[in-house]
């Protein structure tokens, strides 16, 4: 098929695609699935070998959102039934994360919903930085917090931060379909200020939510514009009592075919499947660690995903093996690039890759919701409360977290 050989050659050079080439990926036939996968997979094991990068979410505060994104449980006027608490202490937030990095996550996620976090809630979580840090060698820390204000984000990177998570979601075009209380420009402008102040770039994108190929197509094209280490790829959740409740038309086909198109146009980029892997991609899983070299291990933050053992089992499975804490994530051109954008002086360097000046990651919301693992297909128009299971142990509960 000349369109994949195409792209494979594109992607060992990390040459952009065409817009038409990234269409046609995602227009292919279920006939022509493994087909795809397989070059895609070419791409993959070209930057990140057989290794699977391991994440783990802390829900830092969860619920009661003022924001409306139509995707997020957590949502203003959410009627779903998720956990509700107010701020972890540094000690809580800190036993969690151990129980993650125990079972092998590389990376800890620290999410707080809201707009964005107060110069109180910065300190609260840089101190949990430090508690985190101080109590897991080498590990590495997320923090997803919402908007940020000006210094914000130079005052996590001193904490510890790592990197900043503010996920792009969906197009520039339909954004305004999707939330209303902020703009996309808000979006971006959090993903440039993260990465002036040195932050590593995590930033990603929601499918599912009704969205066209030509809209997956801006989001993708606009994060690698933007720079992004790291592109989480949610697939959407519809949980009862929110806006998209009855949006069920993903397939595990279709999810493959997203992830394939995002890993010819980011060849060389952190691709991490995040919420809804268990439900949209179920028993295909599997095929999925052909594609992206990342995945989040347990739960997520208002859901349960699969067994972290179960998550375990299956990388092992398929041939592939847990990225280990003295391992390098990034190919050597872009470690190197974000490590000198940490080490100059705010604003000073821009990262490598084909961007412009920025790179960020997701909403305190994120669309980050995982589900039990391999429910039968929904049916579009329903809602399926039976496949969305609410997050009722681990952060916030006297219960022992999943990882």
């Amino acid at each position: 098929m000349d369109l994949l050989n195409t792209l494979v050659d594109k992607g060992l050079r990390r040459e952009l695609p065409t817009r038409e080439e990234a269409l046609a990926v995602l227009a292919t036939s279920d006939d022509e699935l493994l087909d795809v996968v397989a070059a895609a997979g070419k791409v993959r094991r070209q930057w990140f070998g057989r290794r699977v990068k391991l994440n783990y979410l802390v829900n830092l505060k969860s619920g009661l959102c003022p924001e409306d994104c139509s995707y997020c449980s957590q949502r203003l006027g959410s009627k779903a039934e998720i956990l509700k608490y107010t701020w972890l202490k540094p000690e809580e937030a800190t036993q969690a994360a151990a129980a993650g990095v125990a079972g092998g996550a590389k990376r800890v996620c620290l999410v707080a919903s809201g707009r964005g976090p107060t110069d109180r809630d910065v300190d609260r979580v840089g101190k949990t930085i430090e508690a985190i840090k101080e109590g897991n060698e080498g590990v590495e820390v997320c923090a997803c917090l919402g908007l940020l204000s000006d210094g914000q984000a130079e005052r996590l990177r001193d904490a510890g931060a790592d990197a900043y998570n503010h996920n792009l979601n969906t197009s520039e075009a339909t954004y305004g379909e999707i939330t209303k209380t902020h703009t996309y420009a808000d979006r971006v402008d959090t993903v440039q200020k993260a990465h002036a102040a040195g932050l590593s770039a995590c930033s990603g994108l929601i499918a599912g939510m009704g969205e066209s190929d030509e809209d997956l197509i801006d989001v993708v094209y606009a994060l690698r514009e933007l720079d992004a280490d790291s592109v989480p790829v949610n697939f959407l959740i519809p949980f009862e009592g929110t806006p998209l409740a009855k949006e069920w038309n993903l397939t595990p086909q279709r999810a493959l075919r997203i992830l394939a198109m995002v890993r010819f146009v980011c060849p060389d980029v952190e691709v991490r499947i995040a919420g809804g892997r268990e439900v949209h991609l179920r028993t295909m899983q599997p095929l999925a660690l052909h594609l992206a070299n990342s995945i989040f291990l347990g739960d997520y933050l208002t859901s349960e995903g699969q067994a972290g053992q179960a998550d375990l089992d299956m990388i092992a499975d398929a041939g592939f093996e847990v990225e280990g804490a003295g391992t390098t994530t990034l190919p050597a051109h872009r470690s190197e690039a974000t490590a000198a954008v940490a080490a100059a002086p705010a604003g000073g360097v821009c990262g490598s890759g084909s961007g412009a000046a920025a790179a960020g990651c997701g909403s305190a919301c994120g669309g980050c919701s995982g589900h039990d693992a391999a429910p039968a297909q929904a049916d579009a128009g329903e809602v399926r409360s039976d496949l969305v299971a609410v997050r009722r142990r681990g952060a916030g509960t006297d219960l022992a977290p999943n990882a």
